[in-house]
């Protein structure tokens, strides 16, 4: 059971002013039956000010985990281990991504001559 179902962290009810006649009414009502809590701000913690965690060349937290953990190289976890997919898209530039983005604009703007380019590419 959450704090605010529990009654500990609820807003108290209120209405605002100026509102047509029954208004005020249903909009109590509505808090009621679904209770606010708190806002969120009022219980996290104030944000890291500059200069309090500690100097640049300080000496780092993790000793054991490789520079490289992460990317794509060098030593350590790869990308694929914090859920990142790998890039498969062929590299810029080469025949096959040449090849794929003919074909998407053709799609786009299909023409006769786009479409004696895109014999081309695939034919070799």
């Amino acid at each position: 059971m959450s704090d605010v179902q529990a009654g500990t962290n609820r807003m108290a009810v209120q209405a605002a002013t100026g509102q047509t006649y029954g208004k005020a009414t249903e909009q109590m009502n509505a808090q009621r039956a679904v209770p606010m809590g708190a806002s969120p701000t009022d219980t996290q913690p104030a944000p890291v000010r500059p200069g309090t965690i500690g100097a640049l060349t300080r000496g780092t937290e993790r000793p054991n985990e490789p520079v490289t953990a992460g990317a794509p190289f060098g030593a350590g976890p790869g990308p694929t281990m914090a859920g990142i997919a790998p890039n498969t898209a062929p590299p810029a530039g080469s025949k096959q991504d040449l090849s794929e983005r003919v074909r998407a604009i053709y799609s786009m703007y299909p023409n006769p001559n786009l479409m004696a380019l895109m014999t081309a590419l695939e034919a070799g």
